[in-house]
């Protein structure tokens, strides 16, 4: 699909026609979503420029991602998407500046385009080149992506209540509790992980643009890249805040871990100590000698109880006077 937007005053969708042989001049952003290879080809025709495909979208190196091409910029981003999905994905989204158009290649749909999409067509948003455009759409994404750590910073502080609480209440969660947190925490840690890819791409195409000479003629679209910049070192920051808070929690959560299990094996260990004096009471007397003295006796079988209880009772308030239970 090409969506086209004219700058009429404020911006307005076009549809294009079936077939056209050109494109009329105040077009500034050709937005091509999930395009066929017929659109593609469509495009270049128009433009008398050749697009990426999306296979070179997915296997260009990072070192390649920013270039200039016969007067044209070309970018590739990676944007996140797909956050409240159980597995987020990044997108290879590209962004040309040709003249005064701006050009995007998407096969995804991040929430940050449908938001801009919507906001550039309220009347009072005026935007008077290309240049301008793009970084008020890199300023979408990067308040998207504020939002996206809000959200699991908010995640975060309702994962330590459910793992951080009393110990009476402890003792009523369901087994496997901690280990389901784990999961949680591993979710979480992959969402700030694309998070944070998705900053570093989008700081180094914010840095590329405002060397360009087209951008630094521009001052509005000049001084919107540095805001954009800033706000990008701020997130970052941010995401690296949020990702040590996920160490934390996933540190506390296998200590938890550990401390559980280790209650578990001290009350076996306890049990068995407890119990084996009276194990050794009862093999000795077990022992069917004939000339075992105590085979004779009348109270041999009731003092045996008695030596196997208080082989049992001393230990274990030893035990507690040393306070190991």
């Amino acid at each position: 699909m090409i969506r086209a937007y004219r700058a009429n005053g404020s911006l307005e969708i076009v549809e294009l026609s079936e077939r056209p042989t050109d494109l009329d001049a105040d077009i500034i952003w050709l937005d091509l979503i999930h395009p066929t290879r017929d659109e593609a080809i469509l495009v270049e025709e128009l433009l008398s420029l050749a697009l990426p495909t999306r296979d070179e979208l997915k296997d260009i190196e990072p070192s390649s991602r920013l270039y200039v091409e016969n007067e044209a910029i070309f970018m590739t981003a990676s944007l996140i998407y797909k956050v409240e999905a159980d597995l987020p994905h990044l997108a290879d989204i590209a962004f040309i500046l040709f003249g005064n158009r701006l050009i995007t290649i998407r096969y995804a749909e991040p929430k940050a385009f449908a938001a801009f999409s919507s906001s550039l067509l309220r009347p009072n948003f005026h935007c008077a080149s290309a240049a301008l455009l793009l970084g008020r759409l890199l300023e979408a994404v990067v308040d998207r992506t504020a939002e996206v750590l809000e959200m699991l910073a908010t995640r975060l502080d309702e994962l330590s209540v459910a793992v951080f609480i009393d110990r009476k209440a402890a003792k009523r969660r369901p087994p496997g509790f901690l280990e389901d947190k784990l999961l949680d925490i591993a979710a979480h840690h992959q969402l700030v992980s694309k998070a944070s890819s998705s900053l570093v791409s989008l700081g180094r195409m914010a840095a590329f643009l405002q060397a360009q000479p087209k951008v630094r003629l521009d001052q509005d679209a000049r001084e919107m890249y540095e805001l954009v910049g800033r706000d990008i070192q701020s997130l970052d920051e941010h995401a690296a805040f949020v990702g040590n808070n996920i160490s934390f929690m996933l540190d506390a959560s296998l200590g938890l871990i550990s401390v559980e299990q280790n209650a578990i094996i001290k009350i076996f260990s306890i049990a068995s100590v407890v119990f084996l004096p009276p194990t050794l009471v009862a093999s000795i007397y077990g022992m069917n000698f004939k000339f075992m003295p105590e085979l004779e006796w009348s109270t041999g079988y009731p003092l045996a109880l008695v030596a196997m209880l208080l082989s049992a009772v001393i230990p274990f308030l030893f035990f507690r006077w040393k306070g190991w239970l």
